[in-house]
Order: C-alpha cells, then structure tokens, then sequence
C-alpha cells in the first residue's frame, strides 16, 4: 500500500486511515484524474501534487471558512472527488480559527458573522451536504 493523501488514504481503499494527530476536513480520493483543477482555487495552499493524485493538507484545510460557502476544490472538480470526512470532522468554530492561525494578517468576520457565502455550515445548498 501507498499513502496517497496526507491525511491519510491508502491506495484502493474506500475508508479513510488517519495519522494519529491528523485532522482531515476534505480529502481527495482516488478517483482523482490528476487534472490539477483544484490546486490553484484552495486559499490556503493546501493542495499539491501527489505521486499519482492530488492531496490536501489536513493542517491547512478549513472547508473554505471564512472564504466561501463551498469547499472551492470542490467546486472546480471535474469528477467531484473532494469530498468530506465524515469520521474526521472538525466544527465550524475550529476551521474558522485554523484560517485565522494560517492567515493571521487577514480580516475574518467572527464566528456569528459568517454566512452562506462564507461557510458551508450556513450553506443550505452545499455541494457536499448530501455525502
């Protein structure tokens, strides 16, 4: 077996392998085409090339909060392959203040400020809310 995403999947696996520690938000699984849509939309610079597909930071991942009202790799993903973790979830608050750490020279709304348009919590059309 060959770890594939950071966070981490094992190569033909349908279930997630964490590393202990390791907080996976979104991952990207294997039917990845490689196609690299996603790297460039994910503020965070949380998504690079792996060996045989792209891979999300867990430690940099925030779902977009703070950002937008959907996972922006998501969005742009042709084979729709960013998908939630529903074992590994972090909440709304905790993504919101890893984007505030990783972004500390930038202005976030507080918690009871965020919208649809910000956070795919308030978003009632979420592209993942049925995963």
């Amino acid at each position: 077996m060959s770890c594939v995403n950071v966070g981490c999947w094992w190569k033909n696996e349908s279930t997630p392998r964490v590393h202990e520690g390791a907080i996976v938000s979104t991952y990207i699984t294997d039917e990845c085409i490689n196609c690299g849509a996603c790297e460039p939309e994910c503020p965070n610079g949380a998504i690079s090339e792996g060996d045989e597909i792209y891979i999300i930071d867990p430690n940099l991942c925030t779902e977009c909060v703070g950002f937008h009202g959907d996972e922006a790799c998501q969005t742009v993903c042709p084979v729709e392959c960013c998908i939630p973790d529903a074992n590994n979830r972090e909440t709304e608050e905790e993504l919101l203040n890893k984007a505030i750490k990783i972004h500390p020279s930038t202005s976030f709304p507080k918690l009871v400020q965020l919208t649809e348009k910000t956070s795919r919590f308030r978003n009632l059309n979420w592209i993942n809310k049925d995963l």
